[in-house]
């Protein structure tokens, strides 16, 4: 029997469980908290299901879906950082399965692989012989969108290591007629490319394709008789075939970049279970021992976060083999390499590859360079998921190329391509960007990157220096005092005066310095650390109300505002900020905190979590961050929501604010970045 990881600490109950994490669209997930509860969905609801029993000495039980068979009981649920368990009994017979995906950020191949494990071991609970089969229906939905799966096909063969012997079988099912990257959207699942499942060679399982039901079909047979464990492993694997659309290229995961086919990474998986398990076994216990430094509570949201905020991405290879790591807007709007959903997203990736933030930065910076994006600022984005061919927020409504998309997220329609219009198309509506906070948000995690790597990414810094500049002299001029601006937190509206945004610009126009430093222009760099040392001073002057600061620079009465930003004069070490202020920001927001947590800010009651955590990382007395995660975890364990971890809910009652299964929660890694920092200094 592989090593059980039942004596780590897991994340408890979860308002949705993840089973399959690979990407956006290999996203599969239970709504319940006993597994037979419900059908199993995409992270969308959508329903994608896999129905699974058990015939136990000629008696029919259900472990997994809705179904008329009686159900196993189930005796744990355990989730991991890797890894979701769960264990049922019934008729003297114990069943446990997990369902792990091997998300090892520093194994990019192994990571962008398109395979998840699901495993399965069954022994007697009594004492008893029994004689167990299993069964598992893999539903035709998984590869269609809109319920077509009376066009589906499949079939079977033997997977082969390309001699003579077989390494194990292999059925596979799809659409009959497909179009590739054929839709682009937010709440709405792939319906191009093949599901296969396989089993190593000598394994109990029989794979099938059933054509009368459109499935694909596993059934094992296992004949139990005492305490010891009886297993088989299964590897479900997804071939999109083209995965992304990256500027007029329609082009494959990064697994498949040297012209590796899918038999090719299912061989990979096959062979490399046990190698995987233990890797992951040991990835977790490294991250449990250092998450365990600030609490508990923050271990269980760590573990709640890692493999959505990896799997609402699609890692890619661009021209040059380099790693082009895309975000989807999952639930928002539908965004691909959003800045402001990089930005909150990077702490995880920081702290465990930063070249995956490179690989969110590059599609932002071509796009900037190119004619049609011809304004001193940064773009918010790079296109609508799939398609990597242009910003699509803020078009103009009255341009031809935007009629009838802007309402079109969840239709499928397709952008054009944007990213070939010229200057003068005029495709931008400048009052629906986000000026200083994009370029904000590039300019601080370019500084971070070279912080971590400064001769590595010197290369990288010198080719997008002329972006930088021309991005920090827009926040010298407009970031001391924002004019009426959206920010990454757009769904509150315009605000004017904003501090918060304000404490952006300031950080940006610090990153610039580091960037300076960097290439050896240090007498310039120093010119701009006290340029922004100043607009520090300044903005926390005028920004002070007694004992916390507003949320906007000319507000009355009792306003405030979480001041997430200010969290990286900490990163970089730059002493913008004392502790007494730190001090007093904690102290305010711990007054203001509901069931659920700290609200985002005075006008509303609701959050957001990664936001949250930053805040609570800027913490002297390093007390707020497991505070306040107990805030998140109770809204885990309570909300009626049955979505993937939103990042965005109401304290008082936890109902989530659309915001469902989205990167941004790798931000909740934000306390180990700062802890690191402090450590190298």
């Amino acid at each position: 029997m592989k090593p059980s990881r039942n004596q780590r600490i897991t994340a408890g109950r979860l308002p949705a469980v993840p089973l399959i994490t690979c990407d956006p669209y290999f996203s599969l997930w239970s709504g319940s908290d006993r597994l037979y509860e419900t059908d199993t969905m995409h992270w969308t609801g959508r329903r994608k299901r896999v129905k699974g029993t058990a015939k136990i000495d000629g008696a029919d039980y259900r472990f997994l879906g809705v179904g008329k068979e009686q159900a196993m009981e189930q005796t744990q649920l355990s989730v991991t950082a890797t890894c979701t368990t769960y264990c049922f009994q019934a008729a003297g017979v114990e069943l446990c399965l997990d369902f792990w995906t091997p998300l090892l950020l520093d194994d990019l191949d192994v990571m962008s692989r398109p395979c998840s494990y699901v495993d399965m071991a069954v022994r007697s609970a009594d004492g008893k012989p029994h004689e167990v089969k299993l069964a598992w229906e893999f539903a035709g939905e998984f590869c269609c969108d809109n319920g077509q799966t009376e066009k589906i096909g499949g079939g079977s063969f033997a997977l082969e290591t390309g001699g003579e012997h077989p390494m194990g079988h292999t059925v596979w099912m799809g659409l009959r007629q497909q179009h590739p990257l054929g839709h682009s959207g937010d709440s709405i699942a792939i319906d191009w490319g093949y599901l296969y499942l396989a089993a190593a060679e000598g394994s109990p399982l029989e794979l099938s394709y059933r054509q009368v039901n459109r499935s694909l079909v596993v059934e094992g047979s296992f004949g139990v008789k005492g305490a010891e464990w009886e297993e088989a492993s299964l590897v479900a694997a997804y071939d999109d075939i083209a995965s992304v659309n990256y500027f007029g290229r329609l082009l494959p995961g990064y697994w498949a970049r040297d012209g590796k086919n899918i038999l090719d990474a299912i061989r990979e998986a096959v062979a490399g279970h046990d190698e995987l398990w233990a890797r992951c076994g040991a990835f977790e216990e490294k991250l449990e021992k250092e998450t365990m430094e600030f609490g508990e509570a923050y271990t269980k949201v760590c573990i709640a976060a890692y493999r959505q905020s990896i799997a609402a991405h699609k890692l890619i290879a661009d021209e040059d083999g380099n790693p082009v790591f895309i975000s989807k807007e999952c639930h928002s709007n539908g965004c691909a390499a959003t800045v402001d959903v990089t930005y909150p997203s990077t702490p995880l990736f920081f702290c465990f590859n930063p070249e995956l933030v490179r690989g969110m930065m590059r599609p932002v910076l071509r796009f900037a360079k190119l004619p049609v994006w011809g304004y001193d600022f940064a773009p918010h984005d790079a296109g609508r998921y799939p398609y990597v061919t242009g910003q699509v927020y803020g078009l103009n409504s009255y341009q031809e190329a935007a009629q009838d998309l802007r309402d079109g997220e969840d239709t499928g329609y397709i952008y054009p391509m944007l990213w070939q219009m010229p200057k003068s198309a005029q495709m931008y509506n400048l009052k629906n960007q986000m000026p200083v906070e994009e370029s904000g948000n590039m300019l601080i995690l370019e500084a971070a990157l070279v912080r971590q790597n400064p001769e590595g990414e010197k290369e990288n810094l010198l080719e997008n220096l002329p972006l930088y500049e021309k991005w920090v002299k827009y926040l010298l001029e407009y970031g001391s005092d924002p004019g009426e601006q959206l920010c990454t937190d757009d769904f509150a509206g315009h605000l004017a005066h904003n501090v918060n945004l304000a404490f952006k610009a300031i950080m940006g126009v610090e990153a610039y310095s580091i960037l300076l430093h960097a290439v050896g222009r240090d007498e310039e760099a120093v010119q701009y650390h006290e340029k922004a040392r100043a607009m520090a001073k300044d903005a926390c002057e005028r920004a002070l109300d007694g004992d916390h600061t507003k949320l906007t620079f000319d507000g009355s009465g009792d306003t405030w505002s979480l001041k997430y930003n200010a969290v990286w004069d900490l990163v970089f070490g730059s002493g913008f900020w004392d502790e007494t202020f730190y001090k007093q920001e904690i102290k305010a927001y711990g007054a203001k905190c509901n069931r659920y947590g700290v609200p985002l800010d005075s006008r509303q009651s609701y959050t957001k979590s990664d936001w949250m955590i930053w805040a609570a990382a800027m913490d002297p007395d390093g007390c707020a961050v497991e505070e306040f995660s107990r805030h998140i975890l109770a809204f885990l364990e309570e909300s009626r929501d049955r979505v993937p971890f939103s990042d965005w809910y109401m304290t008082k009652d936890g109902i989530h604010c659309n915001f469902q299964n989205r990167t941004v929660q790798g931000g909740l890694f934000m306390p180990l970045l700062v802890r690191r920092g402090e450590m190298r200094s």
